[in-house]
């Protein structure tokens, strides 16, 4: 298949994690990929760096460059079909009339409703297929009025690498200046509201007075960084919280870690979550949005409601129970193992195109 892929952003969050693995995986498997990107953005380098095929249009009027660069794409290329990883993207092929001519698909993480006006219901007439990541995106497609049989189900994946030795932990805890006595929670994510790194830090103060020698890596960067940082300050905890920012190389942060841990109130799936799963780690985590779809009871993590005083339970419970935290690394990570790898995802992703490209040709 020849395949056009399309992402707008300029920062580097889950859904350019996911385009990048997509990517690759196609081309691996005989596929014929090119992306169009914003120039210079964090997606555009990445994949340019892995050997495949870049257009880049000027983040000056983006979506009207992007359009114009569809359109003189689509017309010297053999493409397929468009996949759009965002609703930029979308916004752009819309204006390209892309869809007069191949099939769009376009990807969807979050489970907001699809916006009512007039000129938001006319894109989304032009997909032919939505690619949700989870039953809970699915089904608030659904409720905004999309068919169920326009809408597949792709859960995100991730990569599995070995599991850390004990000189790959002492290294990574001596980059970021942990000691081997000292038990450290990490969490990887932008800092956004909906995150919920606040209750981490707010649990901090409950925990570290039975366990002084507790402390937590905020891995990410956002517009709530100054506020967090701020709450530990007021907290008295600004010696036992690191804010490395952003960390390309999630794995020495993994690396480092005892157990992770992941506030967040709203979530489309959660591959920060599935990440520190597939590398053994024991897990923490909220069940909100589509959480509940990984977190399965106590057998893949600790699932708590998103506030301090209950991570701060569940983070005392993994602390005082080594034999949890071994249970819950080795059952999380064979549930990445079978459900959300990266292969998997690439492979799900491929029947999607397969299904509208053979519907297209029935008429």
């Amino acid at each position: 298949m020849r395949v056009l892929y399309v992402d707008l952003e300029r920062e580097w969050r889950g859904g350019q994690s996911q385009a990048l693995l997509t990517l690759g995986g196609l081309r691996e498997r005989g596929h014929e990929v090119e992306l169009l990107a914003a120039r210079d953005s964090a997606l555009a380098n990445r994949v340019s760096e892995a050997g495949i095929t870049v257009h880049q249009a000027p983040q000056f009027g983006l979506r009207a460059w992007a359009a114009r660069a569809m359109r003189s794409l689509i017309a010297r290329r053999r493409f397929e079909l468009v996949h759009l990883n965002e609703p930029h993207a979308l916004t752009a092929a819309w204006l390209a009339k892309t869809h007069a001519r191949l099939p769009l698909l376009l990807s969807r993480r979050i489970g907001f409703p699809l916006q009512k006006n007039a000129v938001s219901q006319a894109r989304y007439r032009a997909v032919e297929r939505f690619l949700a990541n989870s039953k809970d995106v699915a089904q608030s497609l659904i409720d905004s009025g999309i068919l169920a049989e326009r809408i597949s189900i792709v859960n995100e994946g991730v990569e599995l690498f070995p599991l850390r030795t004990s000189e790959q932990r002492s290294s990574a805890r001596k980059h970021w200046g942990v000691r081997e006595n000292e038990f450290l929670f990490g969490c990887v994510s932008v800092f956004v509201p909906e995150k919920g790194q606040r209750h981490l830090i707010e649990a901090l103060p409950l925990v570290r007075e039975l366990h002084p020698e507790v402390r937590l890596l905020l891995a990410g960067d956002g517009a709530r960084r100054a506020e967090l940082q701020a709450l530990t300050k007021r907290l008295g905890q600004t010696e036992a919280v690191f804010f490395p920012g952003f960390v390309g190389d999630v794995g020495q942060v993994h690396a480092a870690l005892d157990a992770f841990a992941f506030p967040s109130e709203f979530e489309g799936l959660g591959t920060a979550l599935q990440a520190a799963m597939a590398a053994g780690l024991p897990c923490i985590s909220t069940k909100r949005g589509a959480l509940g779809e990984v977190v399965d009871g106590e057998r893949t993590a600790l699932a708590v409601e998103p506030n301090g005083k209950e991570f701060a339970v569940a983070m005392l419970r993994l602390i005082n129970d080594e034999g949890l935290r071994t249970k819950l690394g080795k059952t999380g990570r064979r549930e990445v193992e079978q459900r959300f790898s990266a292969g998997r995802m690439v492979e799900n992703t491929i029947r999607v195109y397969e299904d509208v490209l053979q519907k297209m040709k029935k008429g």
